[in-house]
């Protein structure tokens, strides 16, 4: 049986302050967890019952032993998460401000393993099978991930769902005009993209919402999500089909894991070919619950969480 989702691209020990409102100098306490956009989407589609997993690699020391433990715990198959000897498993630190300030701290050097995703090592037909494929572009950042994530949109030819997550993340990359070349190759190989404005302009060059909707379309996208912050998400597809749904009330404790629950449940409404509007509608709940809680992976909702939030028209 083949997978639901395989997504490609960065893992990582999330380490979280226990305590809020409290810079990292003075944090005591913190919280261990799976991080990574790639994972953390396959642990939110697992979450609602899909068969996923993750390509990526780790560092052969002890945190990449946690990291195949947490996987296997949320059930998300690591065949394909290997070691990477002389390199560290990254860790991510953050600061948590609520409701809108969550700096990131990414310790990835020298080199983050997840970045010598080698195009000979991959599975090639599995990749082909899946119901759904899943990039980001931190993956397109640096050699070999660059011409592995490449490879693997270009043997897939747009075959099922293809997915490209933009992950714009200015740290790594030396200038946005680095970027969008490898962007706009990926975009080639994609029947849907998916970032908020910033991510949207990298890619295109636009950030006008409906502009840069657009613009992805135009670039090869079958269905372009723009994700507008306080004024909700936007989707537009190639049939003419739109929708823009507002964000559902909900008390930040923590934001950084909202865009991996918006994308576990759009995957899910995707397979499940919901509307538009369904489909923005239970993704944004996702993130919402997410951003409610402190963590990020073992944060993500269940399918009777996501639709209670969505009954009752905000998290409760």
């Amino acid at each position: 049986m083949g997978y639901d989702l395989i997504t490609m691209g960065r893992i990582g020990v999330d380490l979280y302050p226990l305590q809020t409102g409290v810079p990292l100098p003075q944090v005591t306490s913190f919280g261990k967890f799976l991080g990574g956009s790639a994972s953390n989407v396959a642990v939110a589609a697992a979450r609602l019952g899909r068969r996923t997993a993750v390509i990526t690699r780790t560092g052969d020391d002890p945190f990449g032993t946690y990291l195949h433990e947490a996987l296997q715990g949320f059930g998300v198959d690591d065949r394909w998460v290997t070691p990477v000897p002389g390199l560290p498993t990254p860790v991510t630190f953050c600061e948590v401000f609520p409701p809108d300030d969550f700096p990131l701290y990414f310790y990835r050097q020298p080199k983050a393993p997840d970045l010598e995703i080698d195009a000979h090592e991959l599975d090639l037909d599995a990749l082909r099978e899946a119901r759904v494929f899943w990039v980001t572009g931190t993956g397109l950042s640096e050699e070999p991930s660059r011409t592995a994530t490449l490879a693997a949109l270009a043997h897939r030819a747009k075959a099922g769902i293809t997915v490209f997550d933009l992950d714009w993340r200015p740290m790594f990359w030396t200038h946005p005009d680095e970027a969008r070349p490898f962007y706009e190759e990926a975009l080639r190989h994609t029947t849907v993209a998916v970032g908020n404005l910033d991510e949207v302009e990298v890619a295109t060059g636009v950030r006008k919402p409906r502009e840069a909707a657009q613009a992805l379309l135009d670039a090869g996208v079958e269905l372009a999500v723009v994700k507008q912050g306080p004024k909700g998400v936007l989707a537009v597809d190639s049939k003419g089909n739109e929708a823009e749904v507002p964000p559902l009330p909900v008390n930040v404790l923590n934001g950084l894991g909202a865009g991996d629950a918006f994308g576990g449940s759009l995957v899910h409404g995707l397979l499940e070919r919901w509307d538009l509007e369904k489909v923005m509608r239970h993704a944004n709940a996702a993130g919402a619950i997410v951003a409610s809680r402190l963590e990020c992976s073992s944060a993500m909702p269940t399918v009777t969480e996501i639709e209670d939030a969505v009954a009752a028209g905000a998290v409760k």
